[in-house]
């Protein structure tokens, strides 16, 4: 019988650019005050891309950090899977955009689209191709958005909570009993209209109109988007700790997608977990879609919250609509690299 290798983070890396956007600012723009998004989201700041700063130029960056963590270089990567909903262009992929500047010139890379999902669904690719290859094999994960260049200044609703970042993952062997449980995802098509950029696409190519339109920009049924979080977040978190046959106080960790904070945390609750072991990084990076669950991990690693042994449930959702949950026993191991 083939012995199904554990596999699970031996790094993580998180990037956002040094712009920050104030709440001030977005308020003067988008016809509210500071204090109405902080009450409303609790997003206090978001960061954003320079001009001509794509989303590969901050994976670049997020995977740099991951590998200086896990002590690799790009040349050991084998696997390089970037998800983002805003990619430098719609083809080639962005994932070979960060491959070309990282000179990783051994790995296999591609893009996965599944909005703030995105991470998660290319961890589960990653997982199972690690699993196939021979040992030692190295995978990098990365989330990464660049939404201000897709953003309606004066819409609140979206100009409120979207900002820029990475977070990457470098994805292994670990030690018996460590890594990744089975992850499980899924999708409803059904609600791919609820957050979505209209226009740019083969069904509605660029035009005067659609410029015109604001078709290129996001659109998102906020209402929508807060009646599915709350509705799926429990249930994935049961469905969760349910196949790994724990209760919600053996987690030591909870890391998710991050919309707000405040929504999170009351989506947190309803689930029947403990608050205080949610990590929050909404408030200082907003939403962050794909990047937000590595970026969280990489920020509640840099603080000292994880140790070997810690058991972390991770949620993801987001549009499509799309959603994923697993368990992660956080711990490292030494992968043996193929002479």
């Amino acid at each position: 019988m083939v012995q199904v290798k554990d596999i699970g983070v031996l790094g993580v890396g998180g990037f956002v650019p040094d712009r920050v956007r104030t709440n001030e600012e977005v308020a003067a723009r988008a016809g509210v005050n500071a204090q109405w998004i902080a009450e409303r989201t609790g997003v206090r700041r978001r960061h954003v891309a320079e001009p001509g700063q794509a989303a590969s130029d901050l994976a670049v960056a997020a995977v740099r950090r991951a590998l200086s963590a896990a002590g690799y270089g790009p040349d050991d990567l084998d696997l390089l899977v970037l998800a983002t909903s805003t990619p430098d262009e719609l083809g080639p992929s962005t994932a070979c955009r960060v491959q070309a500047q990282l000179k990783a010139s051994r790995a296999v890379a591609f893009d996965v689209s599944a909005a703030c999902s995105g991470w998660l669904f290319g961890t589960s690719v990653a997982v199972n191709w690690l699993r196939a290859e021979g040992p030692g094999c190295l995978a990098a994960v990365v989330g990464v958005e660049a939404y201000s260049h897709f953003l309606n200044d004066t819409d609140r609703a979206t100009a409120s909570l979207f900002g820029d970042g990475a977070g990457a993952t470098i994805l292994g062997s670990v030690a018996p009993g460590a890594g990744f449980s089975r992850i499980e995802l899924g999708s409803d098509g059904r609600h791919a209209g609820d957050v979505l950029i209209p226009a740019g696409g083969s069904r509605r190519p660029a035009t005067a109109e659609t410029l015109r339109n604001g078709q290129h920009l996001i659109h998102m049924d906020g209402k929508a988007v807060r009646d599915f979080i709350l509705e799926i977040f429990p249930k994935l978190a049961h469905e969760a700790l349910e196949r790994s046959g724990l209760d919600a106080s053996r987690i030591d960790a909870v890391v998710a997608h991050q919309p707000n904070p405040l929504l999170l945390r009351h989506a947190c609750s309803q689930a029947g977990l403990d608050t205080d072991r949610l990590v929050i990084v909404g408030d200082d990076v907003g939403n962050i879609g794909a990047g937000s669950v590595p970026y969280a991990l990489a920020a509640a690693d840099a603080d000292g919250r994880l140790h070997p042994g810690d058991r972390i449930l991770i949620v993801g959702f987001g549009a499509g609509l799309t959603w994923g949950s697993t368990v992660l026993t956080w711990g490292t191991g030494e992968p043996e690299r193929q002479p």
